[in-house]
């Protein structure tokens, strides 16, 4: 049996290169299937998390803090609450790009935070 495909929700900082994030995601879904990336609506814009996008072939998809917010995650963050007014971006916009379950949990590689959940065909 396959094993399911991904949305990959990414936190990043502005400026964060297409090089930190590929690196970053590759980390931590290894050779697993991506079918997009999501992240807070406000850093779709970013050309790193864009070129990322391009280079896997994916959707970029960006989430509002409201849309974000309303998501229950295991790891929520006061600090990013406090910076960006989610508790959650990667494992929040990675279960609402997906619709599945949440199967690697937020985990930070050089400054960008990755976390994915299933894609629920």
């Amino acid at each position: 049996m396959p094993r399911p495909e991904l949305a990959v929700g990414v936190g990043l900082r502005p400026g964060t290169t297409v090089d930190a994030i590929l690196a970053a995601v590759r980390n931590a879904v290894g050779d697993r299937v991506i079918r997009c990336l999501a992240t807070v609506e406000r850093r779709v814009g970013e050309p790193g998390i864009r070129a990322a996008a391009d280079r896997l072939g994916v959707e970029l998809v960006g989430f509002t803090l409201t849309e974000l917010e309303a998501v229950s995650v295991p790891n929520p963050s006061e600090r990013v609450a406090l910076a960006v007014g989610s508790a959650s971006v990667a494992e929040a916009a990675a279960v609402l790009a997906g619709g599945g379950n949440l199967v690697i949990a937020k985990t930070v590689f050089a400054g960008v935070v990755i976390a994915a959940a299933e894609l629920n065909s």
